[in-house]
């Protein structure tokens, strides 16, 4: 899902949430049932700016975690999934996609509640972000029985990529992931070889890091989508791997130096590549890298 994103400059520190909220972003339009490719406009902003925008858009004077705009007007028990013709109405070119709405986040909000449930702001940023695409996408809570169709729709979404609300980790399935790394390829930068690729890693803890292949004019310093996904996951905290998926036009394999990056951390991880045409095929690293040269060789372990 294309997101456009506007950080007001009060908000310190809000761009490191954005990875985990497009993660969760990318999978909402799949869960759905969507199949057109859809935009949003997401602004982060301080509880002040957000008590502002509900004021003056709604008559209520206070501040709230988020606030959802959207673009269609669905029919009585009706959602985006089954309205495919009326989101089509909403094509963006400047986009090259379907708007279904603006929303606002406050990120004081996102914090304190972060705080209060005990999980980090990452994943309470995400659960905001995909109650607001709900909203986008024709759900409400303003009824008991609307309210739990939404509950239950947001779940998915996140149990999905492995980012539920409670404290126990969901573990998203091959499919969810092979649907991230394709999501993950339509941000590819390949200008040069014209060659997409996507990649979508799983870590231990549950949490899904997305990556894609980025060119560079000085060819040799471009960077392959599975190290782009890891080196995003490192630099995350996560240290232990159990799965990733590639997706590319054609079947591609990691190429030698993503096989060594990857078996760093994950000698035993599971490696997905699926292709355009929904060809799927799986192998252990230990296959892809026979004999390999990892940490163990270095302490003396192995």
């Amino acid at each position: 899902m294309k997101l456009e994103w506007i950080i007001d400059p009060e908000t310190e520190g809000a761009s490191s949430l954005i990875s985990m909220m497009q993660t969760a972003a990318d999978y909402a339009p799949v869960a759905e049932g969507i199949r057109c490719a859809c935009s949003a406009t997401v602004r982060l902003c301080n509880d002040e700016q957000i008590r502002e925008i509900n004021l003056q858009m709604r008559g209520i004077d206070r501040s709230t975690d988020v606030l959802s705009f959207p673009s269609v007007q669905y029919p009585d028990e009706r959602t985006a999934g089954s309205c495919e013709n009326l989101i089509r109405r909403e094509y963006d070119d400047g986009m090259d996609a379907c708007f279904l709405g603006d929303i606002v986040i406050s990120v004081e909000h996102i914090r304190a509640q972060a705080k209060e449930f005990g999980h980090s702001e990452a994943r309470e940023a995400a659960y905001l972000l995909i109650h607001g695409i709900c909203h986008l996408m024709g759900y409400d809570h303003m009824k008991e029985e609307e309210r739990k169709r939404m509950r239950q729709k947001e779940e998915e979404i996140l149990s999905a990529v492995g980012m539920q609300r409670d404290e126990v980790a969901g573990t998203p399935d091959d499919e969810s992931l092979i649907r991230l790394a394709k999501e993950a390829q339509k941000r590819s930068y390949s200008p040069y070889s014209g060659f997409s690729v996507g990649a979508a890693l799983l870590s231990e803890d549950g949490r899904v890091f997305q990556g894609c292949n980025i060119e560079n004019a000085s060819y040799g310093v471009g960077i392959c989508a599975e190290r782009t996904a890891l080196f995003k996951a490192v630099s995350e905290g996560a240290r232990s791997f159990t799965a990733i998926a590639i997706a590319a036009d054609t079947m591609a394999w990691p190429c030698g130096a993503c096989r060594q990056v990857l078996n760093e951390f994950a000698p035993e991880i599971r490696v997905l590549v699926a292709d355009a045409e929904g060809r799927v095929e799986e192998m252990n690293l230990r296959e892809l890298l026979p004999n390999s040269f990892g940490p163990e060789e270095l302490s003396g372990k192995k």
